[in-house]
């Protein structure tokens, strides 16, 4: 559902779910991606990030990268537009 959410809305979105999570928690999206637009596709509203915005979002959202991979899993890049990534929040500075 992270990609239905407006760019302008983000950042407070992916603030309230590092909140919500106990530390250490552990977040997965998996989003169309693309050149950091938003759109409708048909009906559907739609928000594409790059690799590189999106690790910049969960970063100042107060999570660190476990791993990512683009999805279907097999093919050239170009035919793989699902970007799949798991997060886990940070724990707080002593």
């Amino acid at each position: 559902t992270l990609f239905h959410v407006p760019m302008c809305e983000i950042e407070r979105v992916l603030g309230q779910l590092a909140r919500a999570l106990k530390p250490r928690g552990v977040l997965f999206s998996s989003n169309p991606r693309g050149p950091n637009i938003e759109q409708f596709n048909g009906p559907r509203y739609g928000a594409y990030y790059t690799l590189e915005r999106w690790q910049k979002l969960l970063g100042e959202a107060g999570f660190e990268e476990l791993t990512h991979y683009y999805r279907p899993a097999g093919r050239p890049r170009d035919e793989q537009p699902w970007l799949a990534s798991a997060w886990r929040k940070m724990s707080p500075s002593p």
